[in-house]
């Protein structure tokens, strides 16, 4: 019976030796980056559907004090409805990962003017992004999550 132990030895030695994946290199930090600077233009723009093509078709969008919005088409119409950002800033704390598989550490900022146009609403916080390239070596938010560093009202 010792040959199904030598195989089963022999099957956990080569998952041991698997390679791990690279880390990220500098160019493809600088590339989420820049991602990241595209869609902040976008939302200042109002462009929507070019902000959304910024997520994988199945990407999971969770924003601060809202529903959990799933999948590309549904991450648009949200865009959509949340119209009049006149500032919008990102930054890019902290960007690693390992293969094609990147996350993003950060802040965000933004503005939006009241119902009189006299003053603005805004809002400043943290977010985090699971980022996947792609086969074209984009790298696409598969996952984002974030939330105010503003006091709950009450």
């Amino acid at each position: 019976m010792r040959p199904p132990l030598v195989v089963c030895g022999l099957v956990a030695l080569l998952g041991a030796c698997q390679a791990t994946p690279p880390p990220l290199s500098d160019a493809d930090k600088a590339a989420i980056r820049a991602m990241s600077d595209s869609f902040a233009a976008y939302v200042r723009a109002t462009r929507d559907s070019p902000a959304a093509s910024l997520f994988t078709e199945h990407a999971v969008w969770m924003p601060a004090n809202r529903e959990i919005v799933e999948g590309r088409p549904a991450i648009l119409a949200s865009f959509e409805a949340t119209r009049g950002i006149t500032t919008f800033a990102l930054t890019s704390i902290d960007i690693d990962g390992r293969g094609d598989l990147a996350y993003v550490r950060g802040t965000y900022a933004f503005a939006i003017p009241s119902a009189d146009g006299k003053s603005a609403v805004g809002d400043r916080g943290k977010f985090l992004e699971i980022r996947r390239r792609q086969v074209d070596g984009k790298w696409l938010v598969a996952a984002e999550i974030f939330n105010s560093d503003q006091p709950a009202s009450r």
